[in-house]
């Protein structure tokens, strides 16, 4: 069953669809709205990027979900990405989720995992607290059509002093490229609690064939005290555009880790941001990405400074193959007041052809003295004598860049202290090196 949305930017469509799937009138009014939004005003415009040569519209229409009696029911490519003996595990296939679970324990003292269409109905009030707090629907054009269109998503809520010690783990997946992908994720770590949160963005390549929009959007609230881990991997497929907004608010002394990997094969725009608030308040944000074939990546990861004593740390390493482009844009932004702040950035990127191309543009907008901030960026191309090297000892070219490219992202995948985050990214690190 599937309903049609005439337009991305429809206010009747959008406000049908809420209706007809029970969601409550508040979120029904805010879709309405973003919907009109989406029709006026325009797509961000990431540097150096022209993302409206990219086909945007073709964002679906909306397919019900059939939940699944069991794991096994799932494509053997997500099968393997689901953790050994999984406690708390949410799967999105195209437009809903058709599995999820919660440990008895966690439910016991008062955590919330769910899909997002779940807890709007459930615990409307706190989400309508939080959702679209931290990126706000009338942005762009993309935060508007999510804030219209988003389905199935992820809720997380955890309580006061709580410490989350397995990880919460979602596995969204879409099989059918004329399905609405649209998942919305929405994280609040109250006082002094801590959670792990891992995802997995994929494409079954088999079955999704067609041209997709995957319109993303993350929001995290760190309250005073708290610390979030948050870690993401998108494989998406060659005809996808994965367009991933993620935001994070962070307070009094509490911390927020990204963990970010773009491996998708389509062209992909990936904007990840921490908004430092509270005194104390740090982030560590580390992104790795491989492009190949004729893709374009946009890859930017943004900290704004308003905390005294805040601290910020951002990684970025990108191989290019083929034909590839990528734009790596690092932002750190120290307001008046952030006194004693600290903000450092580090971009790489490695080209492994002639005919790829990678920019890296370290950014410093500092209006406050008394700080410290640095950034380092390097663009190069692969050491043709390493290749020749390792080719000389029986080892194919193929099996050299593979070699190359692990060498230059270890650094950054050794330092991933969360093992299910690690063991995803290597599974779908390998999966992409071998096409």
């Amino acid at each position: 069953m599937s309903t049609q949305l005439t337009t991305p930017t429809d206010r009747q469509s959008a406000e049908t669809l809420a209706r007809g799937k029970g969601e409550p009138e508040w979120l029904v009014s805010l879709r309405g709205e973003a919907a009109e939004l989406a029709g006026s005003i325009e797509w961000p415009k990431p540097e150096k990027v022209r993302i409206e040569r990219w086909n945007l519209t073709a964002v679906g229409s909306y397919e019900q979900p059939s939940a699944v009696s069991s794991l096994a029911e799932l494509p053997a490519e997500v099968k393997e990405l689901v953790a050994e003996d999984a406690e708390n595990l949410l799967v999105q296939r195209n437009s809903g989720v058709v599995w999820k679970q919660l440990s008895a324990q966690l439910a016991s003292k008062g955590v919330i995992f769910t899909d997002l269409e779940t807890a709007c109905k459930e615990h409307g009030e706190l989400v309508q607290q939080y959702l679209f707090q931290a990126v706000g629907k009338d942005e762009d054009k993309l935060t508007a059509l999510n804030a219209a269109i988003w389905n199935g998503g992820v809720f997380v809520y955890v309580p006061k002093n709580v410490e989350v010690e397995l990880p919460l783990q979602a596995v969204l997946f879409n099989d059918n490229a004329g399905a609405t992908f649209a998942p919305h994720i929405l994280i609040v770590a109250d006082a002094n609690s801590r959670v792990t949160y891992v995802d997995c963005v994929v494409t079954d390549k088999s079955k999704a064939n067609g041209e997709f929009v995957h319109p993303a959007i993350v929001e995290v609230f760190v309250k005073p005290g708290a610390l979030v881990r948050y870690g993401s991997v998108h494989a998406l497929g060659e005809g996808g555009v994965d367009m991933s907004i993620r935001r994070a608010v962070v307070e009094n002394d509490g911390r927020v880790e990204w963990i970010i990997g773009d491996l998708n094969d389509g062209h992909t725009l990936s904007d990840t941001k921490s908004i430092m608030k509270g005194q104390g308040s740090t982030s560590d944000v580390k992104v790795i990405s491989v492009g190949n074939k004729a893709q374009q990546m946009s890859l930017t990861t943004r900290a704004v400074h308003f905390g005294k004593s805040s601290d910020s740390n951002m990684i970025t390493r990108a191989v290019m193959r083929d034909t590839a482009s990528a734009i790596i844009n690092g932002i750190t932004k120290i307001e008046h007041g952030a006194t004693k702040a600290n903000g450092v950035q580090t971009e790489r990127v490695l080209m492994l052809s002639p005919k790829a191309r990678g920019d890296a543009n370290p950014i410093l907008l500092i209006d406050e003295d008394d700080v410290t901030a640095g950034h380092a960026a390097s663009v190069g191309q692969v050491n043709p004598e390493q290749v020749y090297y390792l080719m000389s000892r029986g080892i194919s070219r193929q099996d050299a860049e593979r070699l190359i490219i692990y060498g230059f992202l270890a650094p950054v995948v050794s330092e991933i202290s969360v093992e299910a985050v690690r063991n995803q990214l290597q599974r779908l690190l390998e999966r992409k090196l071998e096409g």
